[in-house]
């Protein structure tokens, strides 16, 4: 993601962030299977532009499932106390776009099973378990994923229960 667009969704979640609370790390994704959605000039008989819609779909209602609204494009922030989804415009590059817009979906820490990164050809799968329910997401090459997964690891574990 850069650390561009992490300062960027840093300072524009603010006013959707309760009191004393801050993001801890930030990453830019979209629900899998987008890239496959929209790869090659997707048309109406596009195979695998077709799956990968079913593929977005399928992760959007899952994490619609788990109470974890999604976004596209979207950040996937953590605090000290909540995951978020929060809604932004179109990364351009280079900190270009991103412009946070709303807070999509949130859910206590308490309430997120884990976040595990899996490296793909040309960028990450992110799969979020939340009360229980998988789904995933898609970030690119230089998304501080492993930064998110450890900033996550160490607020759920000062938490006391």
């Amino acid at each position: 993601m850069g650390s561009r667009y992490e300062a960027k969704i840093k300072e524009g979640a603010r006013p959707f962030l309760e009191d004393g609370e801050e993001v801890l790390a930030a990453i830019v994704a979209r629900p899998r299977g987008w890239t496959a959605s929209v790869a090659g000039h997707a048309g109406p008989g596009n195979v695998a532009a077709s799956m990968g819609r079913r593929k977005q779909a399928g992760n959007v209602a899952a994490a619609d499932d788990a109470g974890f609204a999604l976004a596209s494009p979207m950040a996937l922030a953590v605090t000290g106390s909540r995951l978020l989804s929060i809604e932004i415009g179109s990364p351009i590059g280079l900190g270009i776009g991103g412009k946070v817009k709303q807070l999509a979906g949130s859910a206590p820490l308490a309430d997120v099973d884990s976040i595990e990164i899996k490296r793909l050809a040309a960028g990450k799968t992110v799969t979020v378990t939340v009360r229980g329910t998988p789904f995933a997401l898609e970030a690119n090459a230089t998304a501080d994923a492993k930064g998110l997964v450890a900033e996550f690891e160490r607020a759920k574990s000062g938490q006391t229960a």
